[in-house]
């Protein structure tokens, strides 16, 4: 916090109704100065010094977002965003419009005042706006993690009545502002909860209160063995099949034989595999998000073995759609997108360094190539006109706040495909930089967009890479593409 040493006080007129709750607020704080507080003076005067700057603050989200869960990391970033506005209000607006002198210390024992004394102005409390806000903030995005903050949060703004630096209206008055601060965060970016898809249609799916009957295979490629082994503890019943990737085709074959709904964790490529196989079996289709990204799991806010154990539990699911590809004899589904350009080959010349520098050098080495070339990676025919595109990209349902990756979708069974271009031209880079801003907010020359149920393209060169689900393979000639509404059953947490 910066100092603001100015403590000119102006003098208002009288009025009889502030005077009356300034000598309340004095009365107050002299109370809590006389009282006994029971194990607090080896607490609070270390508890209210560590909130300075917010390094307490800082601390708590590292710790919290070392759970490694995504609701934790989430929790640990809104909690610190409400954070910083809380602080910038207080800073530029709070203290400098209210300058109010800090109590006298005299009633308050030695051993509870702080060695250095705070030098701003008293209302509000910056600390108490700062541990409402964190709190707040954390508890919007997860309840559980926020009821673990709050205790800490509420000694914090205590702590500084105890210490005889604030006013207990100074405090009140900066936590209120801190809450208000993590709820104006929450106005500009959603929670998961609120941008989550609507639970409809409802489907049904067979009840399996201890998981007998469900058939989870786990690609051990995916790291997921916590995840694996955490579900299990919530549905003993369950079977589970750990496997190696060029084997969990023939896995989901084999488990869908036997089970009555059908698991699955690891990424992308992985689920996409197990839907095919359950749309073939007819079966219902449990979600468990173990690879990097993790787009449809979460999409079906579906984040954690504890949530879809208790899908699975009570029979709780949704139908959602799928789309279709075919090109030759070639054809496949995805769940999430489908792309044509300058992404796929993006992603075969990242595959190609990765084993050699890494995963990020590789990235941006990718990147590097593939946007410098003058080759324009994809040419269709559209209304017997050929054109050069830089990038196709087509979503199964409306993905919303679309920048150069994907946004999150809030209903997956619209029966629309999002297809967006990016047209041909020279300087790539500034072409998907300029059709990212665009998004679907305003028209760029380099950018359209539509919203249809069924694309047919043609033209298209042999090898074209097709990038769908985390997969590329080679298409030719034409492709048509379409949706397939509601034909997925899969278990859903419902609220």
């Amino acid at each position: 916090m910066s100092p603001d040493v100015d403590l000119t006080l102006l003098k208002p007129g009288r009025n009889a109704l502030r005077d009356r709750l300034l000598r309340l607020d004095s009365r107050l704080f002299e109370v809590a100065a006389e009282r006994n507080w029971p194990f607090a003076e080896p607490v609070l005067p270390r508890l209210s010094r560590s909130a300075n700057h917010g390094v307490l603050w800082f601390a708590t989200a590292a710790a919290v977002a070392a759970s490694r869960t995504p609701r934790a990391r989430r929790a640990a970033a809104r909690g610190l965003a409400s954070l910083a506005l809380a602080s910038l209000t207080i800073n530029t607006l709070g203290k400098r419009s209210v300058r109010r002198p800090r109590p006298l210390l005299d009633p308050v024992p030695l051993a509870r005042q702080l060695k250095r004394q705070p030098i701003t102005t008293s209302f509000p409390s910056g600390h108490a706006a700062s541990a409402a806000a964190f709190a707040t903030g954390v508890a919007l995005e997860s309840p559980g993690w926020g009821a673990v903050v709050a205790p800490v949060a509420f000694s914090v703004a205590m702590s500084r009545v105890y210490t005889g630096v604030h006013f207990p209206s100074d405090v009140l008055a900066g936590a209120a502002l801190g809450a208000g601060a993590a709820f104006a965060v929450r106005a500009l970016v959603p929670t998961r909860a609120q941008t989550g898809p609507p639970a409809r249609p409802r489907a049904k799916a067979p009840a399996l209160p201890d998981g007998e009957g469900l058939v989870v295979v786990a690609n051990r490629a995916s790291g997921s063995a916590d995840r694996v082994r955490a579900l299990h503890d919530e549905l003993p019943g369950a079977e589970l099949v750990e496997c190696e990737p060029d084997e969990v085709k023939a896995e989901l074959e084999k488990a869908a034989l036997r089970a009555q709904a059908l698991g699955v964790c690891g990424g992308d490529g992985t689920v996409n595999a197990a839907a095919a196989t359950a749309l073939r079996h007819g079966l219902p289709l449990a979600v468990l998000p173990g690879g990097t990204l993790n787009h449809f799991a979460y999409d079906l806010s579906v984040e954690d073995g504890r949530g879809l154990a208790r899908a699975v539990r009570e029979g709780a699911a949704v139908r959602v759609d799928v789309g279709r590809f075919r090109s030759g004899d070639r054809q496949g589904i995805f769940l999430n997108t489908l792309s044509l350009g300058i992404y796929p080959e993006l992603v075969r010349e990242r595959e190609r360094w990765a084993g050699r520098i890494g995963s990020w050098p590789a990235e941006v080495l990718a990147a590097v190539r593939v946007l410098r070339t003058d080759r324009h990676p994809l040419k269709v025919e559209l209304r017997g006109e050929t054109h050069p595109l830089w990038l196709l990209f087509v979503g199964n349902c409306h993905y919303r706040r679309m920048g150069l990756a994907p946004g999150r979708r809030t209903d997956l069974a619209d029966g629309q495909l999002d297809v967006r271009v990016v047209h041909g031209g020279r300087h790539p880079a500034l072409r998907l930089l300029s059709a990212a801003l665009a998004g679907p907010l305003t028209r760029s020359p380099a950018h359209a967009e539509a919203r249809v149920s069924r694309l047919s393209l043609t033209g298209i060169a042999a090898g074209t890479p097709l990038a769908y689900d985390g997969e590329v393979v080679d298409v030719t000639g034409g492709m048509t593409v379409e949706k397939l509404p509601e034909a997925l059953t899969v278990y859903r947490p419902l609220p």
